[in-house]
């Protein structure tokens, strides 16, 4: 699909609930255009926005063949943390880019407006923002990043290297063995698998779920549509790879939501399975609506929790369950 895909607005692409590969979106960005040129042009353009903050790099050593993932004991991860000034990480990328095996690095999720005030003025990209999103810069060499999801829609555009794209749909997520849900990477569960290896002998419903799978690859100025919940897995192709972002809150509860799962596994999930299906039965009911709205015997003024969510019901409900959690 070509850039007129965003005619609608990126909230037409959001209603349609599925991946979406806008090629050439920002192939007239100046951050594009940069790169093009090679990556001493490229760091050149980024460094002209550089105002010397620091930033977190993850490191891993060439034995972990690109992929950020657990250590071997899960106790910990492949890679290190390391902090620096964007100078230079970029140097370091230039130094290792013809190496016949780099370590694996990436600095990801940074805010451009925090690490490169300007840069987003200069390569805007309107659809994202209109919907509240917020610019993000990742930078790093040939790497992998686990599959996993994120709780938002997420706009991404390739500015430098190329990127491949593999999505799951969120239905398959039984198939795709999650990781821990409260000891991640950074932030959101992975999938145990590894997409270029599968051991099918310890994670047999895995290929179940690569039945499921599509994938893309994208150039510079492509860009991807992805959908909240769908997970992915990334793989950066080039010595020299940049990537932007837009993340955007479909509403305030949002961060809320992954929250509330994990309570319910925990207080829920060990039942006895009668027990179980009785609490699945409220949940169909109250949370996924499958009767219908469950208080529409109620008037509006009666409706409490159940009601239209507004700032105040919010409010009232966090107070609310807060007092549940202090209970002994």
């Amino acid at each position: 699909m070509d850039a007129g895909a965003l005619e609608g607005g990126a909230a037409a692409l959001a209603a349609a609930y599925r991946p979406v590969v806008i090629r050439g979106l920002a192939a007239r960005w100046p951050l594009v255009a940069a790169a093009r040129e090679g990556t001493g042009a490229l760091s050149s353009y980024l460094l002209g926005f550089d105002r010397g903050a620091e930033v977190e790099a993850f490191w891993a050593a060439p034995g972990a063949g690109r992929r950020f993932f657990y250590a071997a004991d899960m106790r910990g991860f492949n890679f290190e943390r390391r902090r620096g000034p964007l100078s230079g990480l970029l140097r370091y990328l230039e130094g290792i880019e013809a190496a016949a095996e780099p370590p694996a690095v990436y600095a990801g999720a940074l805010e451009t407006a925090r690490l490169l005030p300007g840069l987003a003025e200069a390569n805007p990209l309107p659809a994202a923002e209109a919907m509240g999103g917020v610019p993000r810069i990742w930078i790093g060499n040939a790497s992998i990043v686990s599959t996993h999801f994120d709780a938002s829609d997420n706009i991404a555009v390739v500015a430098a290297g190329r990127r491949r794209f593999t999505l799951f749909p969120p239905d398959q997520i039984h198939n795709l063995y999650a990781g821990p849900l409260d000891h991640t990477m950074a932030g959101q569960p992975a999938s145990m698998v590894d997409l270029a290896a599968p051991d099918l002998d310890r994670y047999p419903r895995f290929a179940e779920a690569m039945a499921h799978a599509v994938s893309a690859e994208l150039e510079p100025g492509d860009a991807i549509f992805i959908p909240a919940l769908w997970w992915h897995h990334v793989e950066a192709l080039s010595p020299v790879n940049v990537l932007v972002n837009y993340w955007w809150v479909d509403s305030p509860d949002m961060a809320a939501r992954f929250d509330a799962m994990v309570y319910a596994a925990t207080t829920i999930g060990p039942l006895p399975p009668e027990r179980r299906a009785a609490w699945q039965a409220m949940f169909d009911t109250f949370v996924f609506r499958k009767h219908g709205d469950p208080a529409e015997h109620l008037a509006p003024e009666h409706r409490g929790v159940l009601g239209t969510p507004t700032p105040r019901l919010r409010d009232y409900v966090r107070q609310y369950l807060l007092r549940g959690l202090q209970r002994p």
